[in-house]
């Protein structure tokens, strides 16, 4: 299914799948609310019909002469109660329609996050993370309104003027037929509006998302900005879309915003008809209408037209909602990572028969959990003839071959783009291959579980990730039911429990800001000590060591080279030097192996290695 499709699948039927999902979660508490709202129905439009007995009797007692205003009290003390009535029940209503929205806005948020976490990597590197931020706040908190605010007012005017409407049916049915004839013009006029201003409520969302995005870059790339002096374009860019913001925003509320005036002035033009209608009607002798009821058929057929414009202010609301909601569903139905693996990871000891048992230890020894028992778990990592493009048309790795036997180092060096991260990428299936096979000790990797072959595989990038959490914590994600002492000895083996005993509270030291307190080389250590407590038998190092000073870089090699050992290591790396005591260096360039052996044979061919070695041309 194609971008288009899905995203056209996510707005159908967007309204009917929100208060679908609303309804499952709510059920008691909805159909509490629409009988409150039957019930402050019945009240308001009981003590409006009231007003006719008051006035037939306050006439009664003028023509009576009478000075007994009793009968006028009781009628009075009962529109008070039914007022009363109406707004303990109106307030209830709302009340409890602001735990339905805040409970749906809970349970939206956690939905949307929980598939989130389970999309491939594709949609994190093709989406810009300020729009993808701007789903759970603007749009979620959109929805919400409609929820909590809107929903209930529309639905509350209905119920008032299915009430007017029978009302005004029992004072003269002969004015309601013109008053339908009326209200279906409303109704008419608002659902073309409407359908016509929704397709800008959608790309206001979307440009608040685009600005959103724009905002969280300018902000995460601040010293870049400053260093370049980008300011001027920094905001201009920032004018542009916010202007296109500003844009949709007024075309969306001014075509919307006419529903207001042409509703408001039809109902004047309704009432106005309807009095004098009514007044004809007075006058014939055929039809049985009284001033009195006249009067209150008039103050019927104004109750009657506010809710119509009630409604009419709320589309401005639900089409925004609408608008944000397609945009969250569009993420939900989103394709998730497909994982039909069945190999599963498993820790193991050797027993005294020299067998394969499993272990609730962490013993340091893995084996694959098979159909036909334990297979111990080396590290042995082969691809054949894979070729594998992000997009269909533009192949990244063409027919690549290459294996990297139990505890080998091999070392990828190639220009940006040539492939060596995609690499790295599909060994940990973030992608899946176009063709080949990739096999891990023997076994196709789309036959292991997804959850099983990222354990079995640590990273440890140039660009690193840390949490706002403890240090502690933080080597903890390497594997979380580690001890505190397996957590120091992973600090140890990264050359980083030295820098950590320096700091205020030690290992609680709390990270702010992706560990913004710490140095660049510092928060390195701590991803290598991150790798290292999960003790993985194939680890992946991209450009790990550069941009750090040169103490700092020593320490970091130190740390990597403890970490190495015993495993199978594959190596990004444009720093030569560092890879020099590879088994197989291999030369990449445009998707291809153009190059590969050790440090000397690949001197001795004076080739791509040895230009790049000897300074002759350098990488891009």
């Amino acid at each position: 299914m194609n971008k288009n499709k899905k995203k056209q699948k996510a707005k159908k039927g967007t309204f009917a799948r929100l208060i679908k999902l609303v309804f499952s979660r709510n059920k008691v508490k909805l159909i509490l609310v629409l009988t409150f709202m039957a019930i402050a129905t019945f009240a308001n439009v009981g003590a409006m019909s009231t007003i006719q007995n008051v006035l037939d009797e306050a006439i009664l007692m003028f023509e009576n002469n009478s000075t007994d205003f009793s009968g006028v009290i009781k009628l009075i003390l009962t529109m008070a109660v039914l007022y009363s009535i109406n707004m303990i029940f109106t307030y209830s209503q709302l009340r409890m329609m602001v735990s339905v929205g805040q409970d749906s806005l809970l349970h939206i948020r956690e939905t949307l996050f929980t598939h989130m976490m389970g999309l491939p990597l594709k949609y994190f590197d093709s989406n810009k993370h300020g729009d993808v931020m701007s789903r759970y706040t603007n749009d979620v908190d959109a929805t919400r309104q409609m929820i909590s605010q809107s929903l209930p007012q529309i639905i509350s005017s209905v119920f008032l003027m299915i009430g007017y409407l029978v009302a005004m049916f029992l004072t003269s049915w002969l004015l309601s037929i013109f008053t339908i004839i009326f209200s279906g013009l409303l109704i008419l006029v608002t659902r073309i509006i409407s359908m016509r201003s929704k397709k800008y409520f959608i790309a206001q969302q979307k440009n608040v998302g685009a600005l959103n995005g724009y905002i969280e870059e300018m902000i995460e790339g601040q010293k870049v900005v400053k260093v370049f002096r980008y300011e001027d374009e920094a905001i201009k860019g920032f004018s542009k879309l916010n202007r296109n913001v500003a844009n949709t925003g007024r075309i969306s509320m001014a075509r919307s915003g006419m529903l207001i005036p042409i509703t408001v002035n039809l109902g004047y033009l309704s009432f106005a008809i309807a009095a004098i209608l009514g007044s004809l009607l007075v006058l014939s002798d055929a039809n049985p209408l009284t001033v009195t009821g006249l009067v209150a058929y008039l103050l019927f057929t104004r109750q009657f037209t506010g809710p119509v414009n009630q409604m009419g202010q709320q589309l401005n609301f639900v089409q925004m909602a609408l608008a944000g909601a397609s945009r969250v569903f569009e993420v939900m139905d989103l394709e998730q990572e497909v994982d039909n693996g069945t190999v599963e990871l498993v820790d193991v000891e050797v027993n005294e028969n020299n067998e394969l048992v499993e272990s609730n230890i962490k013993t340091g020894n893995w084996a694959w959990k098979t159909d036909e028992g334990l297979i111990r778990l080396y590290g042995d990592v082969r691809f054949d003839k894979v070729n594998f493009g992000y997009d269909e048309d533009k192949l990244i790795l063409k027919d690549i071959s290459l294996f990297a036997k139990p505890g080998e180092k091999i070392a990828l060096v190639g220009s940006t783009g040539a492939g060596k991260t995609t690499i790295t990428n599909l060994i940990n299936r973030f992608y899946e291959i176009d063709s080949g096979t990739i096999t891990f000790d023997g076994i196709d990797i789309t036959t292991i579980k997804k959850s099983s072959l990222r354990r079995a595989l640590g990273m440890v990038l140039q660009d690193t990730h840390l949490f706002n959490k403890s240090i502690k914590e933080n080597i903890r994600y390497g594997r979380l039911d580690a001890t505190d002492n397996e957590v120091i000895d992973a600090a140890k083996l990264a050359n980083a429990h030295e820098f950590i005993l320096k700091l205020p509270q030690g290992y609680d030291t709390i990270i702010t800001d992706d560990g913004s307190n710490l140095s660049q080389g510092q928060r390195q250590l701590l991803s290598i000590a991150r790798a290292a407590i999960s003790n993985p038998p194939v680890l992946i190092l991209d450009e790990a060591t550069s941009s750090i000073d040169t103490y700092t870089e020593k320490l970091i090699q130190d740390g990597m080279d403890r970490l190495m050992e015993g495993r199978t290591v594959f190596v990004i790396a444009h720093r030569l030097s560092t890879i020099k005591n590879s088994k197989a260096i291999l030369i990449m360039e445009d998707g291809e192996i153009i190059e590969r052996g050790d440090h000397d044979q690949l001197i001795d061919e004076k080739g791509t290695y040895y230009q790049l070695f000897t300074g002759a041309f350098e990488l891009e």
